[in-house]
């Protein structure tokens, strides 16, 4: 006869399904992370879910790149050091960041805040194609870099902004294959995205 499972808590088991959504995380890990917190770390989780709160709170989105700030506009779109002229579109502030960390770019940016996605139901219009255009043709730019990642998802929405954005006769160079095929930028080390960034070609 094989033991019952004991039934698990209210709070534990929001707690699990609450570690479920974050991304590669099925129900037995989110279940060893759960016991885990609370048996060996509850000052972290403490910690953890007051800077939770906080980030939801006090974060918003700038105006010009779409990314997280504190304020309407974050301080790289402010900086008057960095070049107008050039504007990079990444899927997410992860990819914004491996970007920076490469010290090869000293551009602007759009963060997408996600990528096309048919299957699931994301289309141009929840990636507000509408407002990339309107950003992408100010007068002060003058090259716009597609900098999605090389998956079939990321290779899509290039392609897609690509045509939406060309028909606006704005100049598009795409990162060079010095990314490998398949990865997302976040896991790329930084001077293969300098050497992407050198050698992007036009689209």
């Amino acid at each position: 006869m094989t033991n019952p499972v004991l039934p698990e808590p209210a709070p534990l088991r929001e707690l699990i399904d609450a570690f479920k959504r974050l991304p590669g995380v099925g129900e037995r890990t989110a279940r060893r992370m759960a016991y885990h917190v609370l048996q060996n770390d509850v000052v972290g989780a403490q910690e953890l879910s007051q800077a939770l709160q906080h980030a939801v709170t006090a974060l918003i989105h700038c105006q010009r790149c779409n990314s997280f700030s504190e304020t309407e506009i974050c301080p790289t779109c402010s900086n008057p050091q960095r070049d107008k002229s050039l504007l990079c579109i990444v899927e997410t502030p992860a990819d914004q960041n491996m970007i920076e960390a490469s010290h090869s770019y000293y551009g602007l940016y759009y963060v997408l805040m996600g990528r096309l996605a048919p299957l699931e139901g994301v289309g141009p219009k929840d990636l507000q194609f509408q407002r990339i255009a309107q950003r992408a043709a100010e007068t002060e730019v003058r090259e716009v870099i597609l900098a999605t990642n090389y998956t079939a998802e990321g290779e899509t929405t290039a392609h897609y902004l690509a045509e939406y954005l060309s028909a606006h006769g704005i100049k598009l160079t795409r990162l060079a294959r010095g990314v490998p095929a398949g990865s997302e930028l976040e896991y790329v080390d930084a001077s293969t995205i300098a050497w992407a960034l050198m050698e992007r070609r036009s689209t």
